[in-house]
């Protein structure tokens, strides 16, 4: 029949050929590649990290406990440059010095920092151009400010300070080579390099307060004074915390500038915890001993930011 009338029976269509089911992955492997991809990117950094700032620090660690003898050998100490520590009176009066400069830098630069944000505060268009005249101290280099201040210093009467001193009657001052004074012309270097720093992030919290508060403050009669008691410190709160963490570890680790100024002189009246450290490891060659000083300042660095940091969160809890 089919060949009589010349037809095909017609043949339904099979459809593309059947594929193998494909594998689908499970939700912990997704999970895995999710959590592992931020880590391959932060690799090469923490590499860096590992190498040039975490195994140099386990190093000092371990050097704490040994007399360093370059030629001879380490010598096992145990604990001894630690006990060195207590009946060492310079470093005791580095720690005293190194307080002092933490405690007068920091309520120095945030004061000044704040006032500096008060004054800069607003929407004008020229403010960027005086805010980033401020900003300047904090980006120039820190050896750069300090041989600068170290000129103004100059004891002399062709002293630029002095020069200006003498305009209203004053005598010839001898700044940082005065004892008694040293330190306190050095904490006038801090205030002003860190100062603007602080001002900036006050800047960025003043910034995140609502003005319907002042405005409601004024309707409710209140003053300058009393709005910013009662609505621009209080917001101010976590900004302030920040910065007290941060100026305490930039107190403790000051290098560069007394350095600079006075190398810890004159008879050691600035002598700081880091002038130290330098000067037993690089000048008397006591390696072991000045790892030891590291390994405390560096306790001291870490419980005085853990104190500052579970004030805060005592603080917002409460």
């Amino acid at each position: 029949m089919t060949a009589a009338t010349g037809l095909e029976p017609t043949r339904s269509d099979p459809g593309p050929p059947p594929q193998a089911p494909r594998s689908v992955p499970s939700a912990r492997r997704v999970r895995l590649r999710r959590a592992a991809l931020p880590w391959l990117f932060l690799a090469p950094a923490l590499l860096l990290f590992l190498y040039f700032k975490y195994l140099p620090m386990a190093k000092g660690i371990s050097l704490s406990f040994y007399k360093v003898q370059p030629f001879l050998g380490d010598q096992w100490v145990g604990l001894d440059n630690y006990t060195r520590i207590l009946d060492e009176e310079s470093f005791r009066r580095a720690l005293g010095h190194t307080a002092v400069y933490a405690v007068a830098q920091t309520a120095g630069a945030m004061l000044v920092g704040f006032a500096l944000a008060l004054l800069l505060e607003g929407r004008a268009r020229h403010l960027w151009f005086v805010r980033s005249a401020a900003f300047l101290p904090v980006v120039a280099a820190v050896a750069v400010v300090a041989e600068v201040w170290r000129l103004l210093y100059f004891p002399g009467h062709e002293g630029m300070l002095n020069s200006l001193l003498s305009w209203f009657g004053s005598d010839a001052q001898r700044f940082l080579d005065d004892p008694d004074q040293a330190l306190g012309w050095v904490i006038v270097v801090g205030i002003w390099k860190n100062a603007p720093y602080d001002m900036m992030i006050v800047l960025a919290g003043l910034a995140s307060i609502d003005r319907q508060l002042y405005e409601s403050a004024a309707l409710d009669g209140a003053g300058l004074w009393q709005r910013l008691r009662h609505v621009t410190l209080p917001a101010l709160r976590p900004v302030v915390t920040i910065l007290l963490t941060l100026a305490a570890i930039r107190g403790m680790r000051v290098f560069t500038e007394v350095y600079i100024l006075t190398g810890g002189g004159p008879a050691g009246s600035t002598d700081v915890l880091m002038t130290r450290i330098y000067d037993l490891g690089f000048r008397a060659n006591d390696l072991g001993f000045a790892s030891a000083c590291s390994v405390v300042l560096f306790l001291l660095t870490l419980v005085l930011t853990g104190g500052v940091t579970w004030y805060r969160r005592r603080k917002e809890l409460s």
